[in-house]
This record gives C-alpha cells, structure tokens and sequence, in this order.
C-alpha cells in the first residue's frame, strides 16, 4: 500500500510539473537591446512606408526651392521691332528699330510670400509625419521582437512540458501494467500528454507568426540581420 502511494505522489509531482514548467521560462536571458537597436535600423532603411515618407520630405523640400524663384513669374518682358523706313498712319510710332517692353503682374508678386510661406509649411509637415512614422515603426518593431522572444520562450516550455509529460506516461505505463495504479490514473497521464503536445504546436505556430510579423516590418529575414 506504501509503495503505491508513493508511486501515486510521484506520478501526480511530475504531471504537476508538466502542466507548469513553462511558467520557469524567461525572456530576459534573450533580449539583446543592441541587436533590437540593429532591427530598428533595418525596418527604417527597407520598410516601404518609410521610404515613401522620405519621398514626400524630398518633394516638399523641393517644391519650397522652386516657390523661392517664383518671384520671376510676376515679372515678363518683351520687344517690338519697327523698321526704319515703315509708317503706319493709324498708330504712329515715334521710335524706330529694337523697342524692349517690360511688364509687372502686382498679383502675382503679393501672392508670392504666401506661396513661399505655405511651401515652407509643407516641409515641416513632411518632416514631423516621417519622425512621427519613425516613432512608430520603432515602437512596432519593439513589440514584435518582443512578442517573438515571449513566443520562443513559451515554446521551449511547452517542450519541456512535453517530456515531463512523456516521462510521467511512459512511468505509469509499467506501473499500469503491472496493475500497481489505476487506469484512471494511467489515463490521466496519457491525457496531459496530449495536451502538452497539443500546447506545443501552438506554441510554435506562435514562434512562426511572431517572427513573420517581425520580418514584414524589417524587409528581410531575421537570420540575415546579426
């Protein structure tokens, strides 16, 4: 009778410790925070977004030079060419040969501060929407990474549960067979084994998305970034 029990307390220790040995695992031991500084680095250099935001900087920018020459546009200036020897009764025309005629559109030249005024703007706006994208991405790819560290150490846990689990089966199996337990006990054990198989496969299609999500924003494989 003593032995059973102790076979009993024994097998109940190890499924115990099969449904809660992943609780032991850890990110910390993982997280690297120049590696996480190189990922950032690497989603702000290849991540398409970003890319168009600096685009749009890049326009602005110069769109404000070009409205810094529109001054020129209010200005217009022209020539009139009469020969020497030409007489047009209708619209005499007192001098003779190259005449150079200039032009002045007022409208244009106050309108022009205005225009250079919002341009200016519009490169500020460009600028603070990519450093607030930057912000962003580098928060996003903070979560990911870490989202990804929790999903491997929550995996490496499940397969310790897993042979835990496997262990205490494969124990109350002799003792099953020998009839020294019973087969709900035995059944109990081959259940959690399931289970533990079944948590680690989630577990890892976990680990799987994690590091997809990672990658789309990095534009390249973790394994290529050291």
């Amino acid at each position: 009778m003593y032995k059973k029990l102790k076979i009993l307390c024994f097998s109940l220790f190890i499924i115990i410790l099969s449904n809660n040995i992943y609780a032991q695992e850890t990110i910390f031991t993982d997280l690297s925070y120049p590696y996480l500084e190189k990922l950032i680095t690497a989603a702000k250099a290849n991540y398409p977004h970003v890319k168009v935001l600096q685009n749009q900087v890049n326009i602005a920018r110069s769109t404000f030079h070009q409205s810094n020459f529109g001054w020129l546009d209010g200005f217009t200036a022209s020539y009139i060419y009469s020969p020497q020897g030409a007489i047009n009764a209708a619209q005499p025309i007192i001098f003779k040969g190259y005449q150079l005629v200039a032009s002045v559109s007022l409208g244009q030249l106050f309108e022009r501060p205005y225009t250079i005024h919002n341009a200016r703007e519009a490169v500020h706006v460009a600028e603070e929407q990519q450093q607030e994208y930057n912000l962003a991405i580098e928060a996003q790819v903070k979560r990911y990474y870490f989202a990804y560290l929790g999903a491997q150490a929550d995996l490496r846990g499940r397969v310790n549960a897993v042979q835990e689990a496997m262990t205490a089966a494969n124990q109350l199996k002799h003792t099953f067979e020998k009839g020294e337990v019973s087969f709900q006990i035995y059944n109990e054990a081959s259940t959690n084994l399931y289970n533990q198989n079944s948590f680690r496969v989630q577990a890892e299609l976990n680990v799987f998305t994690a590091k997809t999500n990672l990658e789309e924003l990095l534009g390249n494989k973790l394994e290529s970034i050291k």
